[in-house]
């Protein structure tokens, strides 16, 4: 269950720490990464089998559980977090922009994890099947034209 604009408007976006296990065990480079969001929604709940990749602490009049499974009590003395990466098979998805940091983790995990490089090639080789080139050729659009009468 996703909370669209969980973090408020575009006003309120910001730039925050996120820890990333996973993606530095992966990817290697520093444990955390900047992630920066705007308007930026926020994942509430998550089905057994998606993989939470990354989470952040709530703002204190969010109340949000990071485990849909557990309980108010339970959850009582821990900080509120909610969840902001999440994987599942071959889909990724971020409550953040990757894309506005010049850190290319996220980007060589889902290419890595999409099958589309070797797990030992570098983030900077893309390994292309000749058979597959048609994406390499501008997309042709026909759009109409409108003129003012």
């Amino acid at each position: 269950m996703v909370h669209r604009n969980f973090f408020g408007s575009q006003l309120q976006s910001f730039e925050a720490e996120l820890l990333i296990p996973k993606i530095a065990a992966e990817e290697g480079g520093p444990p955390s990464f900047r992630g920066v969001f705007i308007r930026a929604p926020g994942i509430l709940e998550v089905g057994p089998e998606v993989e939470v990749l990354a989470d952040l602490p709530t703002p204190s009049q969010k109340a949000v559980n990071l485990s849909p499974n557990e309980s108010q009590e339970e959850n009582a003395g821990s900080e509120n977090k909610v969840i902001v990466a999440v994987k599942q098979g071959n889909l990724l998805a971020t409550a953040f922009h990757p894309e506005l940091t010049a850190d290319t983790r996220w980007h060589g995990y889902f290419l890595k994890m999409a099958g589309g490089i070797s797990e030992d090639a570098s983030s900077s080789s893309i390994s292309q099947s000749t058979k597959d080139q048609h994406f390499l050729k501008p997309p042709i659009y026909d759009l109409p034209i409108y003129q003012q009468q």
